[in-house]
Formats: structure tokens, C-alpha cells, sequence
């Protein structure tokens, strides 16, 4: 079974619109490159996860599983910064990927995603005036937000299946011989999806109607 994104609890912050949501994790982004300091993204990290398990009552299991998925791209990081820098500038970049990452896992754990999408489209409005279809930028952003559950879960499946058959590797290794079946998969299902999508004329031109006079 695929994990939603959405958590359904009955919470402060689930109630809040989508609008104010994001307007809200914009503005946290432009204050943690606004003031770059180990301080305010400590303070940040902190209030992300005060509202985020406090506020929203979402299950540690969810914010763990985005800090957990991006562990080794943190340590990564915290090692390049520690041989090119130094060890306090790689800590506060660490600090401030990972309150960015937990802040959108909390907006999207409280927010549905038609109500995502109707945010974007409602932004894109403009795009109209230049031939632009905002309906369109709101299916590839909710296909994309639908089919993150179904990667990690076509992942999962692998590395279970590489298991049954008595091979668990680690490292790079582990690494290389998930990437390539997963992308196989990746690139069949992506097939699939724009057949369907052309198949109900997704990508036609909406008729203009003839003014009457």
C-alpha cells in the first residue's frame, strides 16, 4: 500500500489554508538565508519541529523518515564544508537543509493536495494573458506530489525483493543495484502515465467559442 502524504489529524495547522501555509515556509526560507547565522537556524530547526510534532500532532515516524531519507547528502555535505571551510559553516548548512526539509514535509503532512494545486493554479492565473494553462502546471504538480508515496515504495519493493533472493548489499553498491531497476520502472511507468494522459486529451487545445453578436 502506498503512504499518503497527507496526515488527517485534527490539528491547528490543518485547518490553516494551503495559502497561508506556504506563504509561511517561503518566509522561513528567506529568513535562514536572510540571516545566516548557526543561531537562527537552530532557533529554526527547534520551531519546525515545536509546530511540526507540538502544533500539528503529526507522528515522529514522518519527520524522521525526511531526515533519515537525506542522511547521507547531509553527512556529505557537512564533510565537504569541514575540508573546504570549516566544520561551523558545514553545521549551519546541515541545519538549514534539513528545517527547510522537515518545514515542507510538515506543509505537506497538514495539507491536501488539491488544495496545493489550487494555490498554484490561483498564482499562475497570469500565465493565461500569454497563452499559459495554469490547470496544467496544477496536474504536474500534484502528479508529482502523488507519485513521491509510489518511489519510495517501488524502492522499498527492491531491496525487499533483493533480499528474499539472499542478497543485501551495503554501501555504493546497495546504492547502484537499486538506482538501476528503480529507473527502469521510473521510466515504463512515466510512459504509461502520458499514454493515459494523451489518451484523454490531456494535451489538447481548449476550443475558443465564438463570441455572439
Amino acid at each position: 500500500m502506498t503512504l499518503p502524504l497527507y496526515v488527517p489529524v485534527a490539528s491547528p495547522v490543518h485547518r490553516l489554508s494551503a495559502g497561508v501555509k506556504l506563504l509561511c515556509l517561503a518566509a522561513l526560507a528567506v529568513l535562514l538565508f536572510a540571516r545566516p547565522t548557526l543561531t537562527v537556524a537552530g532557533a529554526a530547526l527547534v520551531g519546525t519541529l515545536a509546530v511540526g510534532l507540538g502544533v500539528a500532532r503529526l507522528p515522529v515516524a514522518v519527520l524522521a523518515r525526511q531526515a533519515w531519507a537525506l542522511r547521507w547528502f547531509l553527512l556529505a555535505l557537512l564533510v565537504v564544508h569541514a575540508l573546504t571551510t570549516d566544520v561551523a559553516s558545514g553545521a549551519h548548512t546541515v541545519l538549514r537543509l534539513l528545517t527547510l526539509v522537515l518545514a515542507a514535509a510538515v506543509v505537506t503532512a497538514t495539507t491536501r493536495v488539491t488544495e496545493m494545486v489550487a494555490v498554484v493554479e490561483r498564482l499562475c492565473a497570469p500565465l493565461r494573458l500569454v497563452g499559459g494553462r495554469p490547470q496544467r502546471v496544477g496536474l504536474l504538480i500534484a502528479m508529482a506530489l502523488r507519485f513521491i508515496p509510489v518511489l519510495v515504495e517501488r524502492a522499498d519493493r527492491i531491496r525487499a525483493a533483493q533480499a528474499a533472493r539472499g542478497g543485501a548489499p551495503r554501501g555504493v553498491r546497495a546504492l547502484r543495484t537499486t538506482v538501476a531497476p528503480l529507473l527502469v520502472q521510473l521510466l515504463q511507468m512515466a510512459h504509461d502515465v502520458s499514454e493515459a494522459l494523451d489518451a484523454r486529451g490531456a494535451d489538447d487545445v481548449p476550443a475558443h467559442r465564438p463570441r455572439r453578436t
